[in-house]
């Protein structure tokens, strides 16, 4: 007889203490469905939530073995909780979910089948957003089409982070030392064969969204300047300008001054001048700047993330037991993941 497949479903978690439950009986209901083809895990990491998300997730795991929740010492960031989920994930492929119940667990069967026709990575695109601020709807489609525009690699449009991976990818993004990562970004530059499926984003039905307009404009920053260098070339671009120009506002005075002409003081002009140069220069300065605080913290010695709590009673079935501590492990080059079956001080009964 056939093994069956581990699929892993990487669900990231921070103060959801209203949807985490919700959330596994749609996915189990779903996976119930497809139990003769997969054995299925969920895999969930807490951001270090300050609600009791962590207890509901822990009471999930204690009755179900196929749940797993690890717990950062700190919040990380979104992209990072997403990049450990994929690195502790133990499936053949991997599911991402966020736990707002937006991106439909259902569609989950459509991105099997298309990785069992291939596929190495299967990604949501998102069509409609109920309730959605125009004003962030509009900013978001123009984003995903300048990312695209300014980017070496062809990057999908309209599509957030719901994606099924295959178990080659996840290996690649075991050696990913980005402090900053963007997924997104990241796995389209990988290549491989890749399909979006289109789908309707429902509206969030409980809590609230933890991405404000500043997080989304960070994680809009971080896309560009992971995978561009346009913005660098630009700042090139303009200084050869503003040189050519300077050149040739020089030439045409001494010329004009050879043939008689005669120019007021100018001192306005002058100043204006002045200070438009020293602003020019701290833009540019500063989009250099922004590279190499990239290079500076990706050259630091940090881990990708600090787990504090595992909670993982399937792996064993002889005890139940609850891991704590910080130990990590090497994977790939130099990043730092917690390794889940390592050995670690537990308590159980």
């Amino acid at each position: 007889m056939t093994s069956r497949k581990l699929i892993s479903i990487c669900v990231p978690v921070y103060n959801e203490e209203d949807n985490v439950r919700p959330l596994y009986k749609r996915v189990r209901t779903v996976m119930s469905q497809l139990e003769h083809l997969y054995d299925y895990e969920i895999l969930f990491t807490d951001n270090r939530s300050e609600d009791r998300t962590f207890e509901r997730l822990a009471s999930l795991a204690l009755d179900d073995k196929r749940v797993r929740v690890i717990r950062f010492s700190r919040n990380f960031g979104f992209q990072r909780s997403i990049l450990a989920n994929y690195v502790n994930a133990r499936g053949a492929a991997a599911i991402q979910l966020d736990c707002d119940l937006q991106d439909p667990p259902e569609l989950m069967v459509e991105f099997l089948r298309r990785w069992e026709e291939g596929y190495a990575v299967v990604y949501g695109v998102r069509g409609n957003r109920p309730k959605e601020n125009p004003f962030l709807f509009g900013l978001r489609r123009v984003f995903y089409r300048l990312i695209d525009a300014l980017s070496e690699d062809t990057l999908p449009h309209d599509a957030g982070d719901f994606r099924l991976v295959d178990r080659r990818v996840i290996e690649e993004l075991r050696h990913v030392r980005d402090q900053q990562p963007y997924l997104r970004g990241l796995i389209a530059a990988m290549g491989f064969r890749q399909i979006g499926i289109p789908y309707n984003r429902a509206a969030r039905e409980r809590g609230s969204s933890k991405f404000s307009l500043w997080r989304l404009l960070g994680l809009a920053l971080d896309g560009i300047l992971h995978h561009s260098i346009v913005p660098l070339r630009l700042a090139t671009a303009v200084g050869f300008l503003m040189c050519g120009m300077a050149f040739f506002g020089a030439l045409y005075f001494l010329v004009a001054r050879t043939f008689g002409a005669e120019w007021p003081e100018g001192w306005a002009s002058l100043s204006v001048l002045v200070l438009f140069s020293i602003g020019l220069n701290a833009l540019l300065l500063g989009i250099i700047g922004e590279y190499i605080g990239r290079i500076f913290k990706n050259v630091k010695p940090m881990p990708l993330v600090i787990i504090d709590d595992v909670i993982d009673h399937g792996h064993d079935q002889s005890q139940t037991s609850t891991d704590h501590g910080q130990t990590s492990l090497l994977v790939g080059t130099d990043t730092k993941v917690t390794r889940l079956d390592s050995p670690q001080k537990a308590t159980g009964g």
